[in-house]
């Protein structure tokens, strides 16, 4: 499919019922999700810092190797890819606007801007900066000749601020100002999902990530969400089985590791099909 195509994919996908959107670090995780049958992939940027053997957060990794690696992941699959951007590499509204034209530019059909500004001291932009960044992303991304999806996320669970009404007046303001879609990770509770996803009317995406996660995918459609991404659980999950397999052979010495792995044959083929 041609960028425009996938575009009208990925916006269809968005009205529902809710999808799975899951999140591959590089285009062999891509593969191997594109051939497991999900229909559309989002970039990671945990996932890749940890790829690169660096931390996550705190400009470990550029905008141009973010791009490189959505490039990668676009050109690995025929399936839809959005990008996780952070805060668009810059704080300014032009800063969050050009990283959005560079990522269409790659070959994505969405992306997303947060609100947090990756200083500890300070971790969540002001309001008022805030709606003019995702304002001009909005612009950026509606300006492409293809329907681009434009995530805005509301950062504030994540940064030790558990203001719930401060969160959804942001994402108010951000749907408002322009955002397709719209994400406030670390919600604590399955109510506090329910009470943002009925004050507003663009669809909303949910990321899972914390352990004893106590509800379900229809649970969640449920409370109205229409979008489910992964974030940096695949990876971290491909990591754990690293890590079990290692300590296996360092300890016990035994194998056991090989008994569940998928197989070399079903690997490459998946590797070798392009879906």
């Amino acid at each position: 499919m041609n960028q425009q195509q996938k575009a009208e994919r990925f916006q269809a996908l968005h009205q529902g019922p809710l999808f799975v959107i899951p999140n591959p670090w590089d285009a062999g995780s891509a593969r191997l999700l594109a051939g497991f049958g999900f229909q559309a992939l989002a970039t990671t940027s945990a996932g890749l810092a940890f790829a690169l053997g660096r931390r996550d957060g705190e400009g470990s990794v550029s905008r141009d190797e973010a791009l490189r690696n959505a490039a990668d992941i676009v050109a690995a699959t025929d399936l839809p890819v959005s990008a996780d951007l952070e805060n668009g590499y810059g704080d300014t509204p032009e800063a969050a606007a050009e990283t959005t034209r560079l990522a269409a530019a790659v070959g994505l059909v969405g992306s997303s801007i947060e609100d947090a500004t990756g200083n500890a001291a300070d971790p969540i932009y002001d309001f008022d900066l805030s709606v003019e960044r995702v304002a001009a992303a909005a612009e950026a991304a509606h300006a492409q000749s293809f329907p681009y999806t434009f995530v805005a996320r509301a950062e504030n669970f994540l940064h030790g601020r558990n203001d719930l009404d401060d969160t959804i007046r942001r994402l108010q303001a951000y749907e408002k100002a322009g955002a397709d879609v719209l994400f406030a990770p670390g919600l604590p509770n399955l109510d506090a999902i329910r009470t943002v996803c009925a004050s507003v009317t663009k669809p909303v995406n949910i990321v899972l990530g914390a352990k004893h996660t106590p509800y379900s995918l229809a649970d969640l459609a449920a409370a109205g969400v229409r979008r489910v991404s992964t974030g940096s659980s695949f990876a971290r999950a491909a990591l754990t089985g690293l890590r079990d397999a290692s300590l296996e052979l360092l300890g016990p010495g035994t194998a056991t590791y090989l008994d569940d792995a998928i197989s070399f044959a079903a690997v490459t083929a998946l590797m070798a099909a392009k879906r």
